[in-house]
């Protein structure tokens, strides 16, 4: 009787830590997913200012609302990541995008950031 119960406490030890594993890997897919995300939306809006190149400057965070593409690019960012924020900076053909998100129960925010050239 003794041994079964013994038997079941380390099969139950088992089963918490398969239950455990399974909300990391979970987590950790959730967190894979957000960064892929980022970066195809970082790609989407490289892809959109090389075919608008005579407007590139316009692209930069402190003119962007005003240009609806990159408006628009935007408001995908805050609907498609948690608490989703962009920054874009254009100096001279240079573009850096940063993309800040952070995730539900978590304090620190997460960043993917690209940099390219168009000129």
């Amino acid at each position: 009787m003794l041994e079964a119960l013994v038997g079941l406490l380390i099969f139950s030890f088992g089963v918490l830590g398969l239950v455990g594993l399974h909300g990391s890997m979970t987590k950790a897919q959730t967190m894979s997913r957000f960064r892929a995300d980022a970066a195809a939306l970082a790609g989407d809006l490289i892809g959109t200012m090389w075919a608008d190149m005579p407007r590139v400057a316009m692209y930069d965070s402190a003119t962007c609302d005003a240009h609806a593409p990159c408006k628009n690019w935007s408001d995908k960012v805050a609907a498609v990541l948690p608490a989703g924020q962009p920054n874009i900076a254009v100096n001279n053909g240079l573009v850096t995008i940063t993309i800040a998100w952070t995730m539900p129960g978590e304090a620190v925010p997460n960043r993917y950031v690209t940099a390219t050239a168009i000129r």
